[in-house]
């Protein structure tokens, strides 16, 4: 596996990512892909490149993207503050469980402290296996509602 930093002809893979990225609890039944046009959803990847801290690292394997692990200062599920980026992350199912999630969260963690970012955020549902992973990766809870953790690692 490598991790590289997205190329921009490449961006239009946000979308993708982002879909893979909602959480389907067991038993039900994924959305319509066109949910990621939606305004609370597109701010994930619309005008991709012109924020601040718009990074965006790819895992590659098999000789093809299977992965991304992306930030930017949005008003997301998981804001917390204007100078705080906020990651989203997803893998292609065949390639979850095998480590990569953790490697591309650690090398981004690695990037933000390296761009002078105090901290980042996300939201994961609570019932999402990540959770796992992202406590592992130095993300502390610090709000929940009913169904999501707001997570902070500060760098």
């Amino acid at each position: 596996m490598i991790i590289r930093e997205l190329r921009k002809d490449e961006y239009k893979l946000l979308e993708d990512f982002l879909y893979e990225a909602i959480f389907i609890p067991e038993g039900v039944e994924a959305p319509p892909r066109e949910i990621i046009y939606q305004p609370e959803l597109k701010i994930y990847y619309e005008k991709w490149g012109e924020g601040r801290a718009d990074n965006c690292l790819v895992a590659e394997a098999d000789g093809k993207v299977v992965g991304a692990v992306w930030t930017r200062i949005m008003n997301d599920y998981g804001h917390v503050d204007d100078d705080t980026p906020s990651f989203a992350i997803s893998l292609y199912k065949e390639y979850r469980g095998r480590g990569f999630g953790t490697k591309m969260m650690i090398s981004m963690l690695d990037l933000l402290k390296q761009q002078g970012y105090e901290k980042a955020s996300l939201a994961v549902q609570k019932a999402n296996y990540a959770v796992r992973m992202y406590k592992k990766v130095g993300f502390e809870t610090v709000d929940e509602n009913e169904e999501e953790y707001i997570m902070v690692c500060r760098l």
